[in-house]
């Protein structure tokens, strides 16, 4: 939950990998391979001469959904720990390392995995996969950097939820959807658990998760192929497979009534409505018509939302659709922060009525040419650097054991017909499917009156 830091050879626009094909008129295919050390490391490797530059992510198959109850923010715990130093690289030494060869890295959580990466000169290709190699093989768990980054950590939650406007709606949105408990939990996890984390706690989950086994490497950029997999090999090879951990059990019972939750924040200055409903797993048909069919409501200020609730009602200042995917049970929300002073129940029926007549009667064929465009440039923009085109490799793999699926993707985005947008609505945007929350502005207390001599 770093922000991230961009190298500034990275802004370098690799065009002619994305290019068009001439007789085509489709963009060109990411090429990569794929191979398998014999500790069960998975390799994807796309090489890419346009800028003398590459980018490494690890993705490490553990999020939040591998926790169990008292034991929660361990995945996140170890985002932070991981760069605490290894057997070969002191305590802060990772960053300055990376940052003093032109280079930038983070890391990042989420319920279905955790990933590390930097972008780099391709001069300083032994640099990363070293780094990489060595916190896997040998990170250094001791209290003092336990306790170290659980305090880093729980100033983490205080800043981005405790203390923020909204902060606690995001939290509780997953608590009151889901019913499996390995989407219910935050990937913050909450100060008691924290608190509670033992050192033995923290060895286990590394030896358990952190295994060659249970990751994906992938390198996109500026090297040769049969070169670098030798120098993986040499630095991966020697590191130990362990068992492999349990998969959770990600059943998600059906809902069969809507469920409403209404809080008070004391940060935020205007009220803010929430609505969700559940979806099937990622990348399946369904999932690819709700991103559709979420755009079409409310992304851009061309979508229906937009329209009706901030130029035409004026009841809120912002609201936006869109599609959490996970690989369990997936969502497509609605979320709009109320003009102040308007009704929160006409502004909720004015969503609903949105959503009804999507079910009435097909989209424009304009609103679906729209978003196809819009997702096709969206989609070449963001694949044109070497890192994000490296976390698809490696994050696809971890979660279908498909890197392929980063060019298939768009062409699934697009197939999506105005008959499948219907149907999921009718299927999905359902009062019994749907979950409500509603944050209201906690009243200031008025100051305390001094009396008088």
């Amino acid at each position: 939950m770093r922000v991230i830091r961009l190298l500034p050879l990275a802004a370098l626009f690799v065009l002619h990998a994305f290019a068009a094909d001439k007789k085509t008129g489709q963009p060109n295919q990411i090429q990569f391979k794929q191979f398998k050390l014999d500790n069960g490391l998975r390799v994807v490797l796309a090489e890419d001469h346009a800028a003398p530059t590459y980018s490494i992510a690890v993705t490490y198959n553990v999020g939040s959904r591998d926790e169990r109850p008292g034991r929660t923010g361990f995945a996140h715990l170890f985002e932070h720990m991981m760069f605490q130093g290894s057997e070969n690289v002191g305590k802060g030494e990772h960053f300055l390392l990376v940052f003093n060869n032109g280079g930038s890295m983070n890391g990042t959580t989420s319920p279905d995995r955790t990933n590390y990466f930097q972008t780099l000169p391709a001069n300083q290709l032994e640099l990363g996969l070293f780094l990489e190699a060595d916190r896997m093989r040998s990170l250094v768990i001791n209290q003092a950097n336990l306790d170290n980054q659980r305090k880093a950590v729980q100033e983490e939650r205080r800043l981005g939820i405790d203390n923020q406007p909204y902060g606690k709606t995001f939290e509780i949105m997953d608590e009151i959807v889901y019913d499996n408990f390995g989407y219910k939990h935050s990937t913050i996890g909450s100060m008691a658990d924290l608190n509670a984390a033992t050192l033995e706690d923290v060895a286990s989950f590394f030896k358990t998760y952190y295994a060659p086994n249970n990751a994906v490497l992938a390198l996109v950029g500026d090297f040769n192929t049969e070169d670098v997999l030798e120098r993986i090999k040499k630095h991966f090879g020697g590191i130990s497979q362990q068992p492999a951990p349990p998969a959770p059990d990600m059943a998600e019972p059906e809902q069969k009534a809507e469920r409403r939750h209404q809080l008070e924040d004391g940060f935020a200055q205007a009220p803010r409505l929430d609505i969700i409903y559940k979806l099937p797993h990622g990348n399946t048909p369904d999932v690819y018509a709700a991103n559709v069919l979420a755009r079409v409501l409310g992304a851009g200020q061309s979508s229906r939302l937009y329209q009706k609730l901030v130029k035409e009602k004026e009841v809120v200042v912002q609201i936006a659709a869109g599609v959490d995917e996970r690989r369990g049970p997936s969502q497509i929300y609605v979320d709009a922060v109320v003009r102040p002073g308007k009704d929160l129940a006409e502004t909720e029926k004015l969503i609903l009525d949105e959503i009804e007549r999507i079910k009435a009667e097909p989209v424009q064929d304009w609103e679906l040419q729209k978003v196809r465009m819009a997702s096709k440039r969206q989609g070449a923009a963001q694949l044109e650097g070497s890192l994000y085109r490296a976390m698809l490799l490696s994050q696809y793999t971890v979660y279908y054991d498909d890197p392929g699926l980063v060019n298939r993707r768009p062409s699934l985005l697009q197939a999506v017909t105005k008959d499948d947008i219907q149907r999921i609505a009718k299927t999905y945007l359902t009062p019994a499917n749907r979950t409500v929350v509603i944050t209201t502005v906690k009243a200031k207390a008025a100051p305390a009156v001094k009396g008088g001599n």
